[in-house]
């Protein structure tokens, strides 16, 4: 997939997955490389950086199978934030669709 389609949806998917429910790296790496690679040296960066500007907060919390985890709850600017992004990419994915139908019609 094109670096710059994925940069550009990893930040909104990460912002929806988490207002689904609190998540720790790996399993946002491990979920969304479900539909698309992610590599988890770009994941943490994308965290610390949505952490940092207040869109997440965080806990550790104990893991049965190993160390505690880190995991990212959604705050409410995050969610409002989500929800700017949301309209944002809906408004260009179907400018983007609409140009391609216009053309490939043609």
């Amino acid at each position: 997939m094109n670096v710059q389609f994925k940069k550009g949806a990893l930040e909104l998917c990460v912002l929806v997955l988490t207002y689904e429910q609190d998540r720790y790296g790996y399993e946002l790496v491990h979920r969304i490389s479900e539909k698309f690679l992610v590599a988890e040296g770009t994941m943490y960066p994308l965290l610390r950086r949505l952490t940092q500007e207040g869109y997440f907060s965080t806990y550790l919390k104990e893991s049965p199978e190993g160390p505690s985890r880190k995991y990212y709850k959604l705050t409410e600017t995050g969610e409002t934030y989500m929800r700017e992004m949301m309209a944002e990419w809906s408004r260009f994915s179907e400018g983007v669709d609409e140009i391609i139908m216009e053309v490939m019609k043609a």
